[in-house]
């Protein structure tokens, strides 16, 4: 007899990442999870992905669900914005969510707008040094201060163009996004948000989307920053393993 499909799980990762970034993490989600399929995508700008870099964050999700399907979605920052985004403009196709070091927006006007600008300094910088000079300065931010060389796999990122990054900040940055605090109630899977020990930011930001998502559990992973799947990629296997195995309609 064979065995029972487990889930499939989606990934979708961060800015100058791809989906290569996650092959590490496949691996080991897959020695916890039976059964488990996972795909990896490409969002706009980034990697491989055939699609117009200047989507938009609505944009973005469309693209992403018609690539993932019927899945669970996990995102990791960028990623998890855009996954967000999935659950509400595509409830049937995204089961549950994993949201790692993600947010809902800014909520203030003005600093929405300051992000804006700070996004497109960031795209013309991008644009004026090239991919890898950026990188390296981008690399540098306090935010990876936890990320070893090995994991932050400069070569992948590498693959990405200028055009391509400098478009996707334009297009699905922070201060583009329309806040989506009080949307949160219309999520009705199940949602495991994920914030690492070391990253204060993204565990206030964390908690306040468990807060508003009816059917969200946080958890804060121990000796991490940011990137919690990188830096302690086993640990956060297991949580996201056991969490898999609980959580309703998987």
């Amino acid at each position: 007899m064979r065995p029972e499909p487990g889930p499939r799980v989606v990934l979708v990762h961060g800015f100058t990442q791809t989906a290569r970034s996650w092959s590490g993490f496949e691996r080991l989600l897959a020695e916890r999870v039976p059964g488990v399929e996972t795909v990896a995508v490409d969002l706009p700008g980034h990697g491989e992905a055939d699609v117009d870099p200047r989507l938009d964050l609505a944009g973005s999700a469309a693209h992403l669900v018609d690539v993932g399907g019927t899945a669970v979605y996990v995102g990791y920052s960028m990623g998890g914005r855009v996954a967000l985004h999935a659950a509400l403009a595509a409830p049937d196709r995204v089961r549950a969510l994993v949201l790692i070091g993600a947010t809902a927006g800014i909520d203030d006007p003005d600093e929405r707008a300051v992000r804006r600008t700070a996004d497109e300094q960031l795209a013309a910088r991008i644009e004026q040094i090239g991919v890898e000079a950026f990188l390296g300065e981008w690399l540098r931010n306090p935010l990876f201060a936890g990320l070893s060389a090995e994991a932050a796999d400069l070569d992948d990122r590498l693959r990405n163009t200028g055009a391509g990054l400098a478009a996707s900040l334009r297009s699905t940055g922070t201060g583009t996004q329309q806040p989506l605090w009080d949307r949160l109630d219309e999520i009705a899977v199940p949602v495991l948000v994920l914030a690492g020990e070391h990253d204060a930011k993204f565990r206030a930001l964390g908690e306040r989307l468990v807060a508003g998502i009816p059917s969200a559990t946080f958890v804060v992973v121990p000796d991490a920053g940011h990137t919690v799947h990188l830096e302690q990629p086993a640990a956060t296997a297991d949580i996201m393993a056991d969490w898999l195995d609980v959580a309703s309609g998987v």
